[in-house]
């Protein structure tokens, strides 16, 4: 799951207009900036497998960033802060639904390795990844939606604001054909230095 995360973001903006879309795609892909970070620090784990279906990588040990348990704390802790910061209670609770929403996203197209809690052997996921075109058109089509959802609740105010959202519209979409269909990383290390870009 890649720009199915940004389309919750898109989509969160109707809910909370006067919150920032690039602090709504903040929240939708927290877990996968946090996640790149605990790679290189070797806190969490993940095995290249270039023979894989979907992702060429087999999730092995990421319990801080993507077990359940502590999504919903990041999700606290990130709506938290929005509330510290703006002193609007919907707009915090559309930022920890932003993060929830990264762990539900997940739990539709990985395969069952996403842990519940830190320290607990059970792992879930339905493994949509087995098929590439099942998996895409989710993904495709949640960001359809999202877009759809995006345009309703705001409007640019000049043309390069219209120029610059479709534009990153346009990257994300490149991103996920690279994803979906490119070589597969060459490292650990590559993937996390990737992932933190």
């Amino acid at each position: 799951m890649f720009i199915g995360h940004f389309a919750a973001g898109l989509g969160l903006k109707r809910v909370a207009p006067e919150v920032s879309l690039g602090t709504l795609f903040f929240g939708a892909q927290f877990l996968d900036l946090l996640w790149p970070t605990l790679l290189l620090t070797g806190t969490e784990m993940v095995e290249l497998a270039p023979d894989a279906k979907g992702p060429p990588l087999n999730f092995t040990h990421y319990p801080f960033s993507h077990s359940l348990l502590m999504v919903m704390v990041w999700a606290v802790l990130l709506g938290g802060a929005y509330y510290g910061l703006r002193r609007k209670v919907r707009g915090a609770l559309v930022c920890a639904a932003a993060v929830l929403s990264h762990w539900l996203l997940d739990l539709i197209v990985h395969h069952p390795d996403l842990p519940l809690a830190p320290g607990t052997d059970h792992r879930v996921g339905f493994g949509l990844w087995e098929s590439l075109p099942i998996s895409l058109s989710i993904e495709l089509g949640l960001f359809a939606v999202g877009c759809w959802q995006y345009c309703r609740a705001t409007v640019a105010t000049d043309r390069v604001g219209s120029i610059g959202f479709w534009s990153l519209m346009v990257f994300l979409v490149l991103v996920q054909l690279g994803n979906a269909f490119g070589d597969p990383p060459p490292s650990v290390a590559a993937v996390a230095w990737v992932g933190q870009a």
